[in-house]
Parts: structure tokens; sequence; C-alpha cells
């Protein structure tokens, strides 16, 4: 076989990013419709963090235990979001990354009081990723009436966190 022979014409690549562009696309709209489907569900998610992101921001800078409580919040959300993924899609390795830092987080009195922020920081930026996610979907859920092909940041970045971006 011929090396001129076993590549992709043109027209093949050109299809081939068609057909990706439009799997995305119907794995987009397949989110914004489960999203908005599960809406009080997320609201409620997004009001306990509401809720209780004074007091923990508090409890951060008073050094006091209770800002592990952030730790059941992040489980919860990042479980919400592995339920509202569509078929094939895996949530961001970044934001993976950043919230099982945080989910592993177990307070030692120890070892957390001596060496405070660098033990506690990870599960405050945990819960703001997480919190960011459930307000832009919210947003998503109350604006988009479908899957846009020209993307609002927060869509954008909901996208970013299944893949689809």
């Amino acid at each position: 076989m011929s090396s001129s022979s076993a590549r992709k014409t043109r027209q093949e690549i050109l299809a081939e990013i068609k057909a990706a562009h439009e799997k995305r696309h119907a794995l987009a709209t397949t989110l914004l419709q489960t999203i908005k489907e599960r809406r009080s569900e997320i609201q409620s998610k997004l009001d306990w963090f509401k809720k209780e992101e004074p007091d923990l921001v508090y409890r951060f800078y008073h050094q006091s235990f209770k800002v592990f409580i952030m730790v059941d919040l992040i489980r919860s959300s990042t479980e919400l979001f592995n339920s509202l993924a569509p078929d094939s899609t895996r949530l961001n390795s970044d934001f993976v990354a950043i919230t099982r830092k945080a989910i592993g987080k177990k307070f030692d009195p120890a070892r957390t009081n001596q060496n405070w922020v660098e033990e506690t920081l990870p599960i405050l930026q945990g819960f703001w990723h997480a919190k960011y996610f459930l307000e832009q979907m919210i947003v998503a859920a109350d604006e988009l009436d479908e899957a846009p092909p020209i993307l609002p940041s927060g869509w954008a970045a909901v996208l970013y966190l299944y893949n689809l971006r």
C-alpha cells in the first residue's frame, strides 16, 4: 500500500471533524436537557453551598475543624455532576484533581493545625470550583433554550466540566 493511498482525503478529514462536532453538540444538548430537568436538585445543592459558605469561610480563618464540613458538600456535588453526565463523558480531569484533593482531606489535630493553610486550602478550592459549576448550570438552565453554537462563558465552562469543549 502506498503512502498516498493510506492518507485521508481532505473530505474525509472534514467529515470526521464534522461528525465529532455533531457528536459533542448532541451530548451538550443532552446535558443541557438533563440540567433543565434536574434544575431544582441543582438549585437545592447550590442553596446549600450559599447557606454554608459564610460560616465555613469564617471557620477557615478561625482555624476550626468545621471547615471540613465543606468536604461533604464537595463530595455531594461531585456525585451530582457525575449523575448528570451524558453517556461516554467523564468529568474534567482538572476538576477531578482539585476535588479529589479536597475530598481526601481528613482532620488530624496534630498535622492539620500545624499546617493549617496547606491542609485546608484544597478544601476551599474544591468548594469554590464545585459552587461555580452549580451556579453556571443554573444560569444555563434559565437562559439557554438549546445548546448554542456560540458559547457564553458559563456554558462553555460547564461543557469543559464534561470534556465537551
